[in-house]
């Protein structure tokens, strides 16, 4: 979930290459356990067979992939009530919340070469329970209406097609976006933002 406080902030971002070379392999093994180290190698091995594809056959897979990870809360898998987990750190827990699920789509997509400027992770509304929500949002084109990438509804529909979700704001590795109608929205800055930095750092640290 996000706090009221995050949706004045915007995202400045270094740009991340996640790599997993044998030697991460092993020391995530020793980390979290044979079947965490099984989780992961499945996700270097989806990022490799993926690398030839067309865009949405990529969105597909990835998008499949990590919304079989179960779903937790942050209080009940890190004890916190709100942390952004790595890709790594999912997969190597087995869980994660909203966010998590958008985190790992993003970094994989942008490891698979798909830019910046086409991924927005979109904080919503989940109408349907009343519920702050995360999404990540491909746009084919500039100014298109997006793809929505999701875990409550596995399908990946465009943003009008989502009516069970209301835009709030989105932001990248290039800024902070103001939510308008169908996905879209206007650029506001490029604030910082803390739990994107916490989790960038991390992801160095990882790799």
């Amino acid at each position: 979930m996000y706090s009221k406080d995050q949706q004045t902030l915007g995202a400045n971002p270094k740009k991340v290459e996640v790599k997993l070379s044998e030697k991460t392999l092993h020391s995530l093994k020793i980390k979290y356990g044979l079947k965490a180290h099984n989780r992961i190698t499945k996700w270097r091995e989806e990022l490799s067979s993926s690398q030839n594809l067309n865009n949405l056959d990529i969105l597909y897979n990835i998008n499949n992939f990590f919304n079989s990870i179960p779903y937790q809360t942050d209080i009940e898998h890190w004890g916190k009530s709100d942390y952004w987990a790595t890709p790594i750190e999912m997969l190597g827990t087995n869980g994660g919340d909203c966010e998590d699920y958008v985190i790992a789509k993003y970094f994989s997509l942008r490891q698979l070469g798909i830019p910046d400027s086409k991924l927005r992770m979109m904080f919503v509304t989940a109408l349907s329970v009343n519920q702050a929500h995360m999404v990540l949002a491909y746009y084919p084109e500039p100014n298109a209406i997006p793809l929505i990438l999701d875990n409550i509804n596995p399908r990946i529909l465009p943003a009008n097609k989502r009516r069970d979700l209301r835009p709030v704001y989105s932001f990248n590795g290039e800024g902070l976006w103001l939510a308008k109608a169908q996905g879209r929205g206007s650029q506001l800055g490029n604030s910082k933002h803390k739990l994107w930095d916490d989790l960038t750092a991390r992801i160095e640290r990882d790799f």
